[in-house]
């Protein structure tokens, strides 16, 4: 595995044997330039090495604002710039106190809302039961017990996940040992707490 090397952070030098990509230069290529400054939107912009001389040139060639109109050009000189939209939380239309809408991201593979729905999901346990510690909260999870669970449900349920996971009651599958394990840690847990004394 080969890792490139890290640049400069104060100028961008990166250190490295292969020429400058500039056509009959014979210099270290020790300075990453993109392309184009046009970016493509089919993926990450592509680069090439230049040496400092070469790297000037290309960055004395830069134009921000070539393609633009007088009035754009004018907008993005205004010391102002960029801070004209108002975050969608202190929008003064809506509650200050509401947070984006889901419908408002792209979440394709549900990373956002089921992370949130989990942590809804554990402030709902922890109100329901503020006597239990976090770690009480996700035994009871664990074991997949209500928040108003007693210490009859306690026991019907852990005997019913024993009888599931057990290899001598499963017809010997042993692939479930971690989780029977996990379950009789869980229950040891919540057995001794005073929620369920």
């Amino acid at each position: 595995m080969s890792t490139s090397p890290r640049p400069n952070r104060f100028h961008g030098r990166v250190p490295r044997d292969e020429p400058c990509a500039a056509p009959g230069c014979r210099e270290a290529g020790e300075f990453r330039a993109p392309l184009s400054w046009t970016r493509s939107p089919d993926g990450p912009p592509q680069y090439r090495w230049l040496c400092l001389d070469h790297v000037r040139e290309f960055n004395a060639g830069y134009n921000f604002f070539e393609g633009m109109s007088a009035d754009q050009i004018m907008a993005a000189q205004s010391p102002t710039a960029g801070w004209e939209t108002e975050s969608r939380t202190f929008r003064a239309a809506g509650s200050a106190d509401l947070p984006p809408r889901w419908a408002d991201f792209k979440d394709p593979i549900d990373a956002l809302g089921a992370r949130f729905r989990q942590r809804m999901d554990e402030a709902r346990r922890e109100a329901a039961n503020p006597g239990l510690t976090r770690e009480e909260h996700a035994a009871m999870q664990l074991l997949g017990l209500p928040a108003d669970a007693d210490r009859a449900t306690l026991r019907r349920r852990y005997s019913e996940l024993v009888r599931r996971y057990h290899p001598d009651r499963n017809g010997g599958d042993r692939s479930y040992e971690s989780r029977l394990g996990e379950v009789v840690a869980a229950y040891q847990l919540l057995r001794k707490t005073k929620a369920f004394a």
